[in-house]
């Protein structure tokens, strides 16, 4: 029998979200943690800045949707961050135009279902010399940061007083039952319930 759908948390924003699951990052590891607990849904666009994202936020997040997200992470800051081009083009956006789109971001994530939380998460300081290098970009996450990145996700979703908590551990772990069919224990009396070998992520996510 299968229980109701899982909760989906979708990650929005420009490539520090779009790369996310690339090489061991954020997303991946969140979607490791979540395993048989929530969805986690990537809606990540290289380039875009927060007005770009305006334009097409009923189309990623429609008002009439039979599934809302549970969750939302949000990230969108550092391509409005960039100098402005003579030319009138490019992704910069003023200050102020910046901290509207994101209310308005924020507005419309909030209409969505009273049960729909959210994360903004802030940019990542740039660094300027690695921009200087072929070897990395010095503006997305290394393997590091993108631990860093979950470390502070959790501690919010544990902290956070949401009903029901969003932390790994409080949620449910579906088809979590046992089973005839699960690998034979060392005594061979029993199976041993996969739902339950979490210990890879106990010692780092706790």
């Amino acid at each position: 029998m299968v229980g109701p759908s899982r909760p989906q948390f979708v990650l929005f924003g420009s490539s520090i979200v779009q790369l996310c699951f690339s090489h061991g990052g954020w997303g991946s590891i969140l979607a490791d943690i979540y395993s048989r607990k929530a969805d986690i849904v990537l809606r990540g666009y290289y380039g875009w800045n927060s007005t770009r994202a305006l334009q097409v936020l009923d189309q990623v997040f429609p008002k009439d949707a039979a599934v809302q997200p549970t969750l939302v992470i949000v990230y969108f800051g550092g391509n409005d961050s960039m100098g402005p081009h003579s030319s009138g083009l490019g992704p910069h956006v003023p200050l102020p135009e910046y901290i509207e789109n994101m209310k308005k971001i924020a507005l419309h994530l909030k209409s969505l279902s009273d049960t729909t939380r959210l994360i903004f998460m802030t940019c990542p300081p740039v660094d300027e010399d690695k921009l200087r290098q072929s070897t990395s970009d010095g503006i997305h996450l290394s393997a590091e940061g993108s631990k860093i990145v979950v470390t502070e996700i959790l501690k919010v979703l544990k902290e956070a007083e949401w009903s029901p908590s969003l932390h790994w551990k409080a949620m449910p772990t579906e088809f979590s039952d046992d089973s005839q069919y699960y690998l034979v224990a060392a005594d061979g009396k029993r199976t041993l319930n996969p739902s339950e070998w979490t210990f890879h992520w106990e010692n780092q996510w706790d």
